[in-house]
């Protein structure tokens, strides 16, 4: 005997969002809870954001990005939602309502959110309805942002956090004082990723990020991918006061300067920063061309991660030139010369 209602309370792990996807493919009509706070948290969710559907990056064409107006690299929706419906609940009495999620999520995708439907209890016991915009604290612009697969496409892409008055972050209020060296600064909490290079890569990058010790007053919570699939309490618990969570794939420069341009809203295409990978080829190439025509002797390349170091070392394997790293991290770099003789 098939059941006709199936109820899965708390969903939080992989596992757990896959069993609901295949339960809902089956045609049994499926009831579930998720830790998600809202609608544009679980899309910042790489563990949950498969029940509504899960975002991918996608290379539009010339023509249709001019049509868009838009850059090339947009993210879209990867498959339909495991629910139809889905229901925030704000207070006991007080709940936002989005009837189709497959429209509500590309509504979002676009920054510019649907209607939903407000519902809440008055002090006579009356439920009211009214219409409502939902809130976009974490507002996912990812059009144009710069996945293009090599980095995390749960991050936050094109999410400004902008300093309001009162530091209202997530529903939670931030007081600072005056004397506060961290003013006008958003504050993250590294959990798993080395807070020498996050800061480095802010320096570098000329954001107001500072790297603060204590979770529980961090605008934004950082970490690496296997780190938040344990589900540690510090994670869990960031998830349900609603501070955003930026998942990385590594512990690089280069990941976490992709993650502060995102977060920050800096443009990749021709503006300050490029793609920082794609940067350090192209100067370890130009260094080739120059050792090889004679111009100079050797040339230091620019401090990067132990990845991108191996891979300018192989460049100039494959160009018959010599190759040494030296220096500490972070500032740790390579040098390409002339082979002796």
């Amino acid at each position: 005997h098939n059941p006709e209602v199936i109820v899965i309370d708390e969903i939080g792990r992989e596992l757990e969002a896959q069993a609901a996807r295949t339960i809902a493919e089956r045609g049994v009509q499926l009831i579930g809870t998720a830790h998600g706070t809202a609608l544009d948290n679980l899309l910042l969710n790489p563990t949950l954001s498969d029940l509504i559907g899960g975002i991918q990056a996608v290379t539009l064409s010339d023509e249709e990005a001019r049509r868009r107006g838009t850059q090339k690299t947009v993210l879209e929706r990867k498959s339909p939602p495991t629910f139809d419906v889905l229901i925030e609940i704000q207070t006991r009495d007080r709940l936002i309502v989005h009837e189709d999620v497959a429209a509500a999520v590309d509504a979002m995708l676009r920054g510019k959110p649907l209607q939903a439907e407000l519902r809440y209890r008055n002090e006579n016991g009356e439920i009211m309805y009214e219409p409502t915009v939902p809130d976009m604290r974490l507002l996912i612009e990812k059009s144009g942002s710069r996945n293009g697969g090599r980095r995390n496409g749960y991050s936050n892409g094109g999410n400004r956090l902008e300093d309001r008055g009162d530091d209202t972050q997530g529903g939670r209020s931030i007081s600072r004082t005056d004397g506060d060296e961290t003013r006008g600064s958003t504050r993250v909490y590294a959990y798993g990723v080395a807070r020498n290079r996050m800061q480095q890569a802010s320096r570098r990058l000329h954001v107001p990020l500072h790297v603060t010790d204590d979770a529980g007053q961090a605008d934004v919570i950082v970490t690496l991918k296997n780190y938040y699939r344990r589900r540690p309490k510090l994670i869990v618990d960031a998830e349900r006061r609603g501070t955003p969570i930026y998942v990385l794939r590594a512990n690089t420069i280069s990941q976490m300067e992709n993650f502060i341009a995102d977060m920050f809203n800096l443009e990749a295409a021709d503006n300050d920063i490029g793609d920082p990978f794609e940067d350090a080829m192209r100067e370890a190439r130009s260094a080739i061309m120059r050792v090889q025509g004679g111009n100079t002797q050797f040339v230091d390349l620019t401090p990067q991660d132990a990845h991108i170091r191996r891979i300018q070392h192989q460049m100039a394997r494959k160009a018959r030139l010599e190759s040494e790293s030296y220096g500490e991290e972070p500032e740790r770099r390579v040098r390409i010369s002339r082979r002796a003789g």
